[in-house]
Protein backbone atom coordinates (compact mmCIF):
# COMPACT_ATOMS: atom_id res chain seq x y z
CA UNK A 1 0.00 0.00 0.00
CA UNK A 2 1.21 3.46 -0.72
CA UNK A 3 0.38 6.78 -0.52
CA UNK A 4 1.05 8.50 -4.19
CA UNK A 5 0.31 11.81 -5.48
CA UNK A 6 -1.74 10.87 -8.72
CA UNK A 7 -3.65 8.59 -6.92
CA UNK A 8 -7.13 11.28 -7.25
CA UNK A 9 -7.09 9.66 -10.77
CA UNK A 10 -7.63 6.55 -9.95
CA UNK A 11 -10.96 7.60 -7.65
CA UNK A 12 -12.04 9.52 -11.46
CA UNK A 13 -11.61 6.37 -13.22
CA UNK A 14 -13.21 4.02 -10.07
CA UNK A 15 -16.63 2.63 -10.84
CA UNK A 16 -19.95 3.79 -9.53
CA UNK A 17 -20.40 3.34 -5.75
CA UNK A 18 -22.43 0.37 -4.59
CA UNK A 19 -25.29 1.71 -2.43
CA UNK A 20 -25.54 -1.62 -0.02
CA UNK A 21 -28.47 -2.48 0.77
CA UNK A 22 -29.88 -1.81 4.42
CA UNK A 23 -31.89 -4.87 4.44
CA UNK A 24 -29.03 -7.63 3.73
CA UNK A 25 -29.62 -9.88 1.71
CA UNK A 26 -27.05 -12.49 0.29
CA UNK A 27 -24.03 -11.16 -0.22
CA UNK A 28 -21.81 -13.20 -2.78
CA UNK A 29 -23.51 -11.99 -5.80
CA UNK A 30 -22.77 -8.15 -4.70
CA UNK A 31 -19.11 -9.64 -3.85
CA UNK A 32 -18.82 -11.20 -7.68
CA UNK A 33 -20.19 -7.83 -9.07
CA UNK A 34 -18.34 -5.64 -6.95
CA UNK A 35 -14.96 -7.95 -7.13
CA UNK A 36 -14.98 -7.39 -10.83
CA UNK A 37 -14.05 -4.01 -10.77
CA UNK A 38 -10.97 -5.02 -8.19
CA UNK A 39 -10.20 -5.99 -4.57
CA UNK A 40 -11.20 -2.53 -3.54
CA UNK A 41 -14.81 -1.28 -4.18
CA UNK A 42 -16.61 1.99 -3.41
CA UNK A 43 -19.70 1.83 -1.77
CA UNK A 44 -22.54 4.22 -0.10
CA UNK A 45 -23.61 3.13 3.24
CA UNK A 46 -26.81 4.08 5.14
CA UNK A 47 -27.45 7.98 4.94
CA UNK A 48 -26.29 8.41 1.60
CA UNK A 49 -22.30 8.59 3.43
CA UNK A 50 -19.24 6.87 1.28
CA UNK A 51 -17.48 4.03 1.91
CA UNK A 52 -15.53 1.64 0.76
CA UNK A 53 -15.28 -2.49 0.77
CA UNK A 54 -12.03 -4.74 0.80
CA UNK A 55 -12.70 -7.77 -1.21
CA UNK A 56 -9.77 -9.21 -2.14
CA UNK A 57 -8.08 -11.80 0.16
CA UNK A 58 -4.14 -10.36 -0.43
CA UNK A 59 -5.69 -6.70 -0.22
CA UNK A 60 -7.43 -7.22 2.75
CA UNK A 61 -4.82 -9.22 4.75
CA UNK A 62 -2.76 -6.46 3.80
CA UNK A 63 -4.90 -3.59 4.83
CA UNK A 64 -6.05 -5.75 8.13
CA UNK A 65 -2.42 -4.99 9.56
CA UNK A 66 -1.32 -1.69 7.76
CA UNK A 67 -0.02 0.45 11.08
CA UNK A 68 -1.68 3.66 8.61
CA UNK A 69 -5.00 1.88 9.36
CA UNK A 70 -6.98 3.27 12.40
CA UNK A 71 -10.09 2.29 14.53
CA UNK A 72 -10.71 5.15 16.63
CA UNK A 73 -13.90 7.38 16.35
CA UNK A 74 -11.99 10.23 16.00
CA UNK A 75 -10.30 9.02 12.38
CA UNK A 76 -14.00 8.58 10.64
CA UNK A 77 -14.19 11.63 8.85
CA UNK A 78 -18.08 12.19 8.03
CA UNK A 79 -18.55 11.60 12.35
CA UNK A 80 -15.95 14.54 12.88
CA UNK A 81 -18.03 16.87 10.65
CA UNK A 82 -21.01 15.85 12.18
CA UNK A 83 -22.57 13.90 9.31
CA UNK A 84 -23.24 10.84 11.45
CA UNK A 85 -26.98 11.64 13.10
CA UNK A 86 -27.31 9.69 16.82
CA UNK A 87 -29.65 7.21 15.33
CA UNK A 88 -27.48 6.34 12.18
CA UNK A 89 -27.99 2.29 12.26
CA UNK A 90 -23.78 1.93 12.21
CA UNK A 91 -23.20 4.27 14.61
CA UNK A 92 -22.75 1.53 17.54
CA UNK A 93 -19.91 0.31 15.28
CA UNK A 94 -17.89 2.87 15.30
CA UNK A 95 -18.16 4.77 18.69
CA UNK A 96 -18.65 2.17 21.23
CA UNK A 97 -15.95 2.78 23.84
CA UNK A 98 -13.66 -0.39 24.20
CA UNK A 99 -11.04 -2.11 21.87
CA UNK A 100 -13.20 -2.55 18.99
CA UNK A 101 -12.40 1.20 18.51
CA UNK A 102 -8.93 1.66 20.15
CA UNK A 103 -5.58 1.81 18.64
CA UNK A 104 -2.16 0.95 20.07
CA UNK A 105 -1.64 1.48 23.49
CA UNK A 106 -5.06 1.50 24.66
CA UNK A 107 -5.93 -1.39 22.91
CA UNK A 108 -3.45 -3.63 24.05
CA UNK A 109 -4.37 -2.73 27.29
CA UNK A 110 -7.51 -3.47 27.00
CA UNK A 111 -7.46 -6.63 25.03
CA UNK A 112 -5.24 -7.77 27.75
CA UNK A 113 -8.04 -7.62 30.32
CA UNK A 114 -9.82 -10.40 28.86
CA UNK A 115 -7.54 -12.47 26.65
CA UNK A 116 -6.18 -15.00 28.84
CA UNK A 117 -10.05 -16.14 29.24
CA UNK A 118 -9.35 -17.05 25.87
CA UNK A 119 -6.70 -18.93 25.26
CA UNK A 120 -6.70 -22.13 23.57
CA UNK A 121 -6.03 -24.10 27.00
CA UNK A 122 -8.63 -21.98 28.80
CA UNK A 123 -10.78 -22.66 26.13
CA UNK A 124 -10.55 -26.37 26.44
CA UNK A 125 -11.18 -26.42 29.40
CA UNK A 126 -14.66 -25.20 28.72
CA UNK A 127 -14.98 -28.33 26.09
CA UNK A 128 -16.42 -30.55 28.77
CA UNK A 129 -19.63 -27.85 29.56
CA UNK A 130 -20.12 -26.45 26.12
CA UNK A 131 -20.87 -30.96 25.58
CA UNK A 132 -23.16 -30.77 28.24
CA UNK A 133 -24.81 -27.49 27.10
CA UNK A 134 -25.07 -29.22 23.91
CA UNK A 135 -26.50 -32.04 24.63
CA UNK A 136 -29.66 -30.66 26.68
CA UNK A 137 -30.27 -28.37 23.82
CA UNK A 138 -30.54 -31.32 21.75
CA UNK A 139 -33.23 -33.00 23.63
CA UNK A 140 -35.12 -29.43 23.45
CA UNK A 141 -34.63 -29.37 19.51
CA UNK A 142 -36.31 -32.85 19.84
CA UNK A 143 -39.09 -31.66 21.44
CA UNK A 144 -39.58 -28.61 19.40
CA UNK A 145 -39.64 -31.07 16.37
CA UNK A 146 -42.23 -33.22 17.83
CA UNK A 147 -44.62 -30.71 18.90
CA UNK A 148 -43.72 -29.24 15.28
CA UNK A 149 -44.88 -32.23 12.92
CA UNK A 150 -41.41 -33.47 13.03
CA UNK A 151 -39.99 -29.49 11.54
CA UNK A 152 -37.59 -27.32 13.93
CA UNK A 153 -36.06 -24.21 14.00
CA UNK A 154 -32.83 -25.46 14.17
CA UNK A 155 -31.22 -21.31 14.93
CA UNK A 156 -33.71 -20.74 17.60
CA UNK A 157 -33.32 -24.43 19.50
CA UNK A 158 -29.50 -24.86 18.83
CA UNK A 159 -27.78 -22.45 17.33
CA UNK A 160 -28.18 -19.34 19.46
CA UNK A 161 -28.68 -20.85 22.87
CA UNK A 162 -25.35 -22.37 22.89
CA UNK A 163 -22.80 -19.95 22.43
CA UNK A 164 -25.27 -17.60 24.13
CA UNK A 165 -25.28 -19.13 27.21
CA UNK A 166 -21.64 -20.02 26.94
CA UNK A 167 -20.62 -16.73 26.74
CA UNK A 168 -23.18 -15.16 29.05
CA UNK A 169 -22.01 -17.87 31.85
CA UNK A 170 -18.50 -17.11 31.32
CA UNK A 171 -19.33 -13.32 32.23
CA UNK A 172 -21.83 -14.21 35.02
CA UNK A 173 -24.74 -12.71 33.09
CA UNK A 174 -28.15 -14.54 34.33
CA UNK A 175 -29.58 -16.56 32.19
CA UNK A 176 -33.12 -14.93 32.32
CA UNK A 177 -31.45 -11.88 30.53
CA UNK A 178 -30.56 -13.50 27.61
CA UNK A 179 -33.49 -13.31 25.07
CA UNK A 180 -33.06 -9.46 26.28
CA UNK A 181 -29.79 -9.56 25.31
CA UNK A 182 -30.23 -11.20 21.75
CA UNK A 183 -32.98 -8.90 21.03
CA UNK A 184 -31.16 -6.15 21.86
CA UNK A 185 -27.67 -7.10 20.17
CA UNK A 186 -29.84 -8.48 16.98
CA UNK A 187 -31.43 -4.53 16.62
CA UNK A 188 -27.95 -3.15 17.14
CA UNK A 189 -26.03 -5.63 14.13
CA UNK A 190 -28.81 -5.02 11.99
CA UNK A 191 -28.38 -1.97 9.27
CA UNK A 192 -31.74 -1.77 8.44
CA UNK A 193 -32.88 -0.86 12.10
CA UNK A 194 -35.08 2.38 12.49
CA UNK A 195 -33.03 5.11 13.97
CA UNK A 196 -35.51 5.71 16.82
CA UNK A 197 -35.17 2.46 17.26
CA UNK A 198 -31.51 1.96 16.91
CA UNK A 199 -31.26 4.79 19.34
CA UNK A 200 -33.74 3.05 21.77
CA UNK A 201 -32.17 -0.03 21.39
CA UNK A 202 -28.35 1.19 22.28
CA UNK A 203 -29.84 3.02 25.14
CA UNK A 204 -31.57 0.03 26.21
CA UNK A 205 -28.55 -2.59 26.12
CA UNK A 206 -26.59 0.28 27.56
CA UNK A 207 -28.21 0.53 30.77
CA UNK A 208 -29.17 -3.41 30.79
CA UNK A 209 -25.19 -3.97 30.91
CA UNK A 210 -24.77 -1.18 33.45
CA UNK A 211 -27.44 -2.17 35.85
CA UNK A 212 -25.57 -6.20 35.45
CA UNK A 213 -22.23 -4.48 36.38
CA UNK A 214 -23.71 -2.70 39.65
CA UNK A 215 -24.90 -6.00 40.53
CA UNK A 216 -21.63 -7.60 40.34
CA UNK A 217 -19.69 -4.49 41.98
CA UNK A 218 -22.16 -5.19 44.91
CA UNK A 219 -21.90 -8.54 44.92
CA UNK A 220 -18.40 -10.30 42.82
CA UNK A 221 -18.64 -13.78 41.76
CA UNK A 222 -16.43 -16.16 39.85
CA UNK A 223 -16.67 -14.28 36.37
CA UNK A 224 -15.29 -12.41 33.86
CA UNK A 225 -17.33 -9.43 35.12
CA UNK A 226 -16.12 -9.29 38.10
CA UNK A 227 -12.75 -9.66 37.49
CA UNK A 228 -12.93 -6.53 35.05
CA UNK A 229 -14.54 -4.62 37.94
CA UNK A 230 -11.95 -5.74 40.23
CA UNK A 231 -9.24 -4.70 37.72
CA UNK A 232 -10.90 -1.02 37.14
CA UNK A 233 -11.16 -0.75 41.06
CA UNK A 234 -7.95 -1.94 41.71
CA UNK A 235 -6.07 0.02 38.91
CA UNK A 236 -7.54 3.06 38.68
CA UNK A 237 -7.61 4.32 35.11
CA UNK A 238 -6.80 1.02 34.02
CA UNK A 239 -10.42 0.48 32.96
CA UNK A 240 -13.29 3.28 32.51
CA UNK A 241 -16.95 2.72 33.14
CA UNK A 242 -18.04 3.39 29.31
CA UNK A 243 -14.90 0.92 28.37
CA UNK A 244 -16.43 -1.49 31.02
CA UNK A 245 -19.36 -1.36 29.03
CA UNK A 246 -18.41 -1.33 26.04
CA UNK A 247 -15.87 -4.56 26.35
CA UNK A 248 -19.15 -6.38 27.64
CA UNK A 249 -21.38 -5.04 24.90
CA UNK A 250 -18.61 -6.33 22.50
CA UNK A 251 -17.76 -9.43 24.20
CA UNK A 252 -21.50 -10.58 24.65
CA UNK A 253 -22.72 -9.35 21.23
CA UNK A 254 -19.62 -10.72 19.35
CA UNK A 255 -19.33 -13.72 21.38
CA UNK A 256 -22.61 -15.00 20.37
CA UNK A 257 -23.93 -13.69 17.00
CA UNK A 258 -20.84 -14.88 15.06
CA UNK A 259 -20.95 -18.67 16.30
CA UNK A 260 -24.83 -18.25 16.06
CA UNK A 261 -23.99 -17.26 12.61
CA UNK A 262 -21.40 -20.07 11.79
CA UNK A 263 -23.43 -23.08 13.43
CA UNK A 264 -26.22 -22.05 11.74
CA UNK A 265 -24.33 -21.64 7.66
CA UNK A 266 -22.34 -25.02 8.46
CA UNK A 267 -25.30 -27.07 9.15
CA UNK A 268 -26.70 -25.53 5.54
CA UNK A 269 -23.92 -26.35 3.84
CA UNK A 270 -23.47 -29.64 5.03
CA UNK A 271 -27.15 -30.10 4.07
CA UNK A 272 -26.30 -29.13 0.97
CA UNK A 273 -23.20 -30.86 0.12
CA UNK A 274 -24.39 -34.67 2.03
CA UNK A 275 -20.91 -35.81 -0.17
CA UNK A 276 -19.08 -33.79 2.03
CA UNK A 277 -21.16 -34.63 5.08
CA UNK A 278 -19.97 -38.18 4.24
CA UNK A 279 -16.38 -37.44 4.37
CA UNK A 280 -16.66 -36.47 8.09
CA UNK A 281 -18.44 -39.14 8.52
CA UNK A 282 -16.25 -41.79 6.94
CA UNK A 283 -12.77 -40.01 8.96
CA UNK A 284 -11.76 -38.64 5.66
CA UNK A 285 -12.24 -35.21 6.97
CA UNK A 286 -12.82 -33.67 9.91
CA UNK A 287 -15.79 -31.33 12.00
CA UNK A 288 -12.85 -28.72 12.35
CA UNK A 289 -12.41 -29.00 9.00
CA UNK A 290 -15.70 -28.80 8.19
CA UNK A 291 -15.90 -25.15 10.43
CA UNK A 292 -12.67 -23.74 9.23
CA UNK A 293 -14.40 -24.39 5.04
CA UNK A 294 -18.24 -22.71 6.02
CA UNK A 295 -15.81 -19.95 8.07
CA UNK A 296 -13.95 -19.50 4.21
CA UNK A 297 -16.53 -20.50 2.22
CA UNK A 298 -19.68 -18.66 3.78
CA UNK A 299 -18.65 -16.26 6.73
CA UNK A 300 -20.76 -15.45 9.70
CA UNK A 301 -20.25 -11.97 8.82
CA UNK A 302 -19.75 -10.32 5.58
CA UNK A 303 -18.99 -6.90 5.59
CA UNK A 304 -17.62 -5.69 9.02
CA UNK A 305 -17.05 -2.10 9.69
CA UNK A 306 -14.86 -0.11 10.43
CA UNK A 307 -11.55 0.81 9.67
CA UNK A 308 -10.35 4.47 8.34
CA UNK A 309 -7.37 5.41 6.55
CA UNK A 310 -5.14 7.86 8.51
CA UNK A 311 -3.17 9.08 5.27
CA UNK A 312 -4.50 8.78 1.81
CA UNK A 313 -3.94 5.10 0.88
CA UNK A 314 -3.39 3.06 -2.34
CA UNK A 315 -5.00 -0.63 -2.52
CA UNK A 316 -4.54 -2.67 -5.57
CA UNK A 317 -4.37 0.80 -7.51
CA UNK A 318 -7.65 2.35 -5.87
CA UNK A 319 -7.30 5.18 -3.81
CA UNK A 320 -9.16 5.42 -0.20
CA UNK A 321 -9.00 9.02 0.90
CA UNK A 322 -8.27 9.70 4.70
CA UNK A 323 -11.13 9.95 7.18
CA UNK A 324 -13.36 6.91 4.88
CA UNK A 325 -15.27 4.01 6.18
CA UNK A 326 -14.10 1.32 5.13
CA UNK A 327 -15.75 -2.64 5.66
CA UNK A 328 -13.68 -5.42 6.03
CA UNK A 329 -15.44 -7.96 3.00
CA UNK A 330 -14.62 -11.23 4.50
CA UNK A 331 -17.40 -13.18 2.91
CA UNK A 332 -15.86 -11.87 -0.36
CA UNK A 333 -12.22 -12.85 0.34
CA UNK A 334 -13.88 -16.19 1.26
CA UNK A 335 -14.34 -16.91 -2.16
CA UNK A 336 -11.23 -14.93 -3.88
CA UNK A 337 -9.87 -17.21 -7.33
CA UNK A 338 -7.08 -15.15 -6.64
CA UNK A 339 -6.28 -17.12 -3.08
CA UNK A 340 -8.31 -19.97 -3.35
CA UNK A 341 -8.36 -21.08 -6.94
CA UNK A 342 -11.06 -21.18 -9.88
CA UNK A 343 -13.07 -23.04 -7.92
CA UNK A 344 -13.50 -20.76 -4.85
CA UNK A 345 -16.96 -21.03 -5.11
CA UNK A 346 -17.12 -24.90 -4.16
CA UNK A 347 -17.18 -26.30 -0.62
CA UNK A 348 -14.75 -29.04 -0.10
CA UNK A 349 -13.77 -29.92 2.88
CA UNK A 350 -10.46 -31.35 1.29
CA UNK A 351 -9.00 -28.27 0.38
CA UNK A 352 -5.66 -27.88 1.57
CA UNK A 353 -5.80 -23.96 1.86
CA UNK A 354 -9.54 -24.25 3.72
CA UNK A 355 -7.73 -22.71 6.99
CA UNK A 356 -6.32 -19.47 4.30
CA UNK A 357 -9.30 -17.36 5.19
CA UNK A 358 -9.94 -14.10 6.93
CA UNK A 359 -13.61 -14.31 8.20
CA UNK A 360 -12.03 -14.29 12.19
CA UNK A 361 -10.31 -11.16 11.31
CA UNK A 362 -6.12 -10.57 11.14
CA UNK A 363 -3.73 -8.22 12.69
CA UNK A 364 -3.85 -6.78 16.39
CA UNK A 365 -7.70 -6.77 16.10
CA UNK A 366 -7.73 -10.59 15.40
CA UNK A 367 -10.98 -12.18 16.51
CA UNK A 368 -10.03 -12.49 20.53
CA UNK A 369 -13.03 -15.47 20.76
CA UNK A 370 -11.47 -17.02 17.79
CA UNK A 371 -10.75 -20.58 19.92
CA UNK A 372 -14.13 -20.01 21.78
CA UNK A 373 -16.07 -20.32 18.46
CA UNK A 374 -14.15 -22.89 16.55
CA UNK A 375 -14.67 -25.33 19.72
CA UNK A 376 -18.67 -25.11 19.65
CA UNK A 377 -18.92 -25.02 16.35
CA UNK A 378 -17.05 -28.41 16.01
CA UNK A 379 -18.74 -29.92 19.37
CA UNK A 380 -22.25 -28.54 18.33
CA UNK A 381 -22.19 -30.10 14.67
CA UNK A 382 -20.56 -33.23 15.71
CA UNK A 383 -23.18 -34.00 18.36
CA UNK A 384 -25.77 -32.61 16.03
CA UNK A 385 -25.34 -35.34 13.10
CA UNK A 386 -24.41 -37.54 15.71
CA UNK A 387 -27.70 -37.60 17.19
CA UNK A 388 -29.60 -36.86 14.13
CA UNK A 389 -28.11 -38.64 11.14
CA UNK A 390 -30.70 -37.83 9.12
CA UNK A 391 -31.20 -34.39 9.56
CA UNK A 392 -32.14 -32.21 6.43
CA UNK A 393 -33.55 -28.91 6.10
CA UNK A 394 -37.20 -28.67 5.70
CA UNK A 395 -37.49 -25.72 3.25
CA UNK A 396 -34.58 -25.45 0.07
CA UNK A 397 -32.29 -22.85 0.48
CA UNK A 398 -33.89 -20.88 -1.85
CA UNK A 399 -37.08 -20.34 0.75
CA UNK A 400 -35.06 -18.86 3.45
CA UNK A 401 -35.42 -15.87 4.99
CA UNK A 402 -31.66 -14.12 5.04
CA UNK A 403 -30.59 -12.33 8.10
CA UNK A 404 -31.21 -8.42 8.62
CA UNK A 405 -28.31 -5.92 7.55
CA UNK A 406 -25.16 -6.81 5.61
CA UNK A 407 -22.89 -7.26 8.41
CA UNK A 408 -23.92 -10.33 9.07
CA UNK A 409 -24.17 -13.17 6.55
CA UNK A 410 -26.87 -15.90 7.38
CA UNK A 411 -30.70 -16.76 7.49
CA UNK A 412 -33.24 -15.58 10.10
CA UNK A 413 -34.28 -19.05 10.84
CA UNK A 414 -33.56 -22.45 9.54
CA UNK A 415 -36.44 -24.74 9.49
CA UNK A 416 -34.74 -28.85 10.05
CA UNK A 417 -36.51 -32.40 9.95
CA UNK A 418 -33.86 -33.91 12.64
CA UNK A 419 -35.71 -37.24 12.13
CA UNK A 420 -34.76 -40.55 13.89
CA UNK A 421 -32.30 -40.44 16.66
CA UNK A 422 -29.27 -42.45 16.56
CA UNK A 423 -29.55 -45.31 19.38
Amino acid sequence: MDARPGAAEDRAAAPEPYRLDPAGGCPHAVNARLRAHGAVAPVTLPGDIEGMVVLGHDALRDFLADPDVAKGPQHFAALAEGRIPEGWPLRTFATVPGMTTADGADHRRLRTLVSSAFTARRVEALRPRVETVTKGLLDGLAEAAASGDGVADLRRHYALPLPLGVICELFGVDPAHQERLHRLSSLIVATDTEPAQAVAANHELTGMLGAITEAKAAAPGDDLTSALIAVRDEGGDRLAQPELIGTLMLMIVAGHETTLNLVTNAVRALCAHRDQLTLVREGAATWADAVEETLRWDSPVSYFPFRYPTRDLTVDGTLIPRGTPVLAGYSAAGRDTDAHGPDADRFDLTRTDRAKHLSLGHGPHYCLGAPLARMEAAVALEALFTRFPELDLAVPEAGLTRHAGFVGNSVRALPVRPGRAAR
